[in-house]
């Protein structure tokens, strides 16, 4: 049979080899160690263990009747089966798993819990869709629970409508991408900075030390009731600054807080060869530091103009916008020499709402809903490493990943669950310069 040929078992006798029980090393080995008197070609296996119990199928051809017949085949496994205590079933059958239907996505489930009352709706619903499930896996346990859903058969676009509808009703998220090369393909990611890579809001945060933060909320206020738009609300914000020291942007920097997952999201997508940069409403004072610290590729931002030491409450350069930020996106992209269908976009804010719309894949994250109902996908869980489980980066790679690094894994685990330490992404201290 030539190589360029794929082989054919559409009318081929074949037997399904079904082993269950007990997981421990040398089970798969012996399984095939046992086929092999037969001269059995292997068709398919899939293997899965779940809390230490092994479900291993293995899709064989029937012997040849020069050399067996199906009931010694049969009598040889049983047997094998019953010395390792484990479970046996084989049926008899002809040929190979049926072609996937066309339209292939994959699905993924975050929730915090996962129900089974939400997995039923949701699995209900890519049935109502027309599609079928192929496979099931789980890509995190924690902090949340991740699952992926293989789909065949549904068109993408009516299986994400369905799905974002029935995880809203369910309170998980759920995001679903076509299948592809794309997916595994290297990309670029690109994070609005407040409320989304940082907890805070930059401009409050200068806010409080001018004693005005009240009046920088009234503006915010009048923007979101569509009195200003986001330049005219900006300006108007920073001018309530005028007059500040300048040594306040170093207090700034010091308050910033970055998300939870934060650090692990960048650090995991820079392992990957991804680049990774930011867009921002707030200020370049703040951002440049943060693009040093955590290694970034690009950052845009607004800038702080400062005379004599003192902010004089207005602004140099262009604005960055929500239009802006859209046009950011294609720069880095071309800079970065990749098309928008392999970039990635996460924000919060309706400022954020082009370059989600623009970008590859936009993510909402812990958004207004009036952006959750915008794009096609969202996370409402308040860890951004979250956005990994997007990618089909498991929660085991990134933690094979960490334990290159000593003591990494184990001091960011410890943080999250609240054990020790002050100045990480996961308790919420300070980060903007702080030592890691």
């Amino acid at each position: 049979m030539s190589l360029d040929t794929p082989p054919s078992y559409a009318d081929t006798p074949t037997l399904l080899i079904k082993i269950f029980g007990k997981d421990r090393p040398g089970i798969t080995a012996g399984l095939f160690d046992t086929l092999a008197a037969y001269a059995v070609e292997v068709v398919d296996i899939e293997q899965l263990v779940t809390r230490g119990r092994i479900t291993l199928n293995a899709l064989v051809t029937s012997p040849s009747p020069a050399i067996a017949t199906e009931g010694e085949v049969r009598a040889t496994v049983h047997g094998w089966a019953e010395s390792m205590k484990l479970e046996a079933e084989i049926i008899s059958g002809t040929g190979d798993n049926k072609p996937r239907g066309t339209g292939r996505s994959h699905v993924t489930v975050l929730g915090h819990p996962l129900t089974a009352e939400s997995t039923a709706a949701i699995t209900a619903s890519i049935t109502s869709t027309g599609g079928n499930i192929d496979r099931i896996f789980r890509l995190a346990k924690y902090p949340v629970l991740a699952v992926e859903f293989d789909i065949s058969g549904a068109e993408t676009g009516a299986l994400r409508t369905a799905l974002a509808l029935e995880g809203v009703r369910r309170g998980v998220d759920v995001a679903v991408m076509s299948s592809g090369l794309r997916r595994r393909a290297r990309q670029l990611v690109v994070m609005d900075v407040d409320s989304t890579l940082i907890q805070d809001e930059v401009i409050e945060l200068f806010a409080a030390y001018a004693d005005c933060a009240d009046e920088v909320a009234e503006v915010t206020a009048r923007a979101m009731r569509g009195e200003l738009d986001f330049a005219q609300s900006l300006r108007a914000r920073v001018e309530l600054l005028a007059g500040l020291d300048a040594s306040v942007v170093e207090k700034v920097r010091r308050d910033v807080r970055l998300t939870p997952g934060a650090r692990t999201l960048i650090r995991t997508l820079k392992r990957l060869g991804y680049q990774v940069g930011v867009v921002s409403g707030g200020f370049t004072q703040v951002t440049d530091p943060l693009q040093e610290e955590l290694g970034l590729d690009f950052a845009a931002a607004n800038t702080l103009e400062i005379v004599d030491g003192k902010l004089t409450g207005r602004l140099t350069g262009g604005i960055v916008d929500r239009a802006g930020k859209a046009r950011l996106l294609r720069r880095f992209a071309a800079e970065a020499g990749l098309p928008l269908a392999q970039t990635v976009a996460i924000g919060d804010g309706a400022n954020d709402l082009d370059m989600l719309n623009t970008a590859g894949l936009g993510v909402a994250f812990n958004a207004k809903p009036v952006v959750r109902e915008a794009v096609d996908t969202s996370v409402n869980v308040p860890f951004l490493d979250t956005v990994l489980y997007l990618l089909g980066i498991t929660r085991e790679e990134v933690e094979a990943a960490d334990g290159q690094d000593a003591g990494t894994l184990a001091a960011e685990e410890r943080l999250r669950l609240g054990t020790g330490g002050q100045e990480d992404e996961r308790t919420g201290g300070a980060v903007a310069g702080a030592p890691h």
